[in-house]
């Protein structure tokens, strides 16, 4: 009866309206109300700026390693030399001397004139030549009778070898660079023997490994022990051009400077005269 008096006034049954939103006793907003109100205090704080802490270290973590410093670069300035009056006048002497030897003039001065003679000689005359004309030079350099005199005073020994390795530090940075005498051991004993040369002057103006042997080392070492009686070892360093002359050890038969490649870039016998230096 109910259902059927409802269809005769309304056509129908109507769905029942939702709840109205209900408020708290002694509270003045609603649910949703209350919501945005905290939105807005929080968008209402002074802003902060917080740093955001680093994450936890795990025990498993691998920390990269610091990246290792540039080598270093290896100075390649050529060394200037203010050559004295006496530096000027032995410069000279040998390279005319070498000229003279070779039967090769040149009409430059100074170190530039003793590189242009050993040059020449380099691209011109073979190894067991070049040790000749290097060997005549010297002799014609040096009188024999005062090789001869000093050959017979000084037998070899430590005073020997220490005052031939002196001489060289004072009267031949002129031909080699500036040098200085070091120690090594001789027989169990430190005897003061060495001349340690930090960059050769030689070898720098060259940047030749055949005219460092085969123009110095060899001859050198072949021309004091016949002319002085003592023998001494010439071992140069092609990485930084440095040099000891080791007075009284004879040279290894071995000797590594003897399997040493010539500077493919730098050398200037083959620049300038094409010529293969190696030895």
């Amino acid at each position: 009866m109910l259902l059927a008096a409802a269809h005769a006034h309304g056509g129908g049954v109507q769905p029942a309206a939702p709840p109205s939103p209900t408020k708290r006793r002694g509270c003045c907003y609603t649910r949703r109300e209350r919501g945005l109100s905290a939105v807005r205090a929080v968008m209402a704080r002074p802003h902060q700026d917080v740093a955001a802490a680093p994450p936890p270290a795990s025990r498993n973590m691998v920390t990269a390693a610091p990246p290792s410093p540039p080598p270093p670069v290896r100075e390649t300035t050529t060394t200037v030399y203010r050559d004295n009056w006496f530096d000027k006048l032995a410069i000279g002497y040998l390279s005319r001397n070498l000229q003279e030897a070779s039967g090769l003039k040149n009409g430059k001065d100074g170190y530039e004139g003793l590189i242009e003679a050993a040059l020449a000689i380099s691209g011109l005359f073979r190894v067991d030549q070049q040790w000749q004309t290097v060997a005549t030079a010297l002799e014609r350099a040096f009188p024999s009778y005062i090789l001869t005199m000093i050959k017979v005073m000084m037998p070899p020994s430590r005073f020997s070898r220490e005052y031939f390795a002196a001489f060289t530090t004072i009267f031949f940075p002129w031909l080699v660079g500036p040098c200085e005498v070091r120690e090594s051991e001789v027989d169990g004993r430190k005897e003061k023997n060495v001349v340690y040369v930090p960059k050769c002057r030689f070898l720098e103006s060259t940047n030749c490994v055949g005219m460092c042997t085969n123009l110095c080392k060899i001859p050198c070492q072949k021309f004091i022990q016949d002319s002085l009686g003592t023998a001494v070892y010439m071992s140069p360093n092609f990485e930084d051009m440095s040099c000891e002359m080791i007075f009284g050890q004879q040279p290894p038969e071995d000797d590594p400077a003897l399997k040493q490649p010539c500077f493919r870039t730098k050398c200037i016998a083959k620049q300038n005269r094409q010529v293969n230096c190696s030895i």
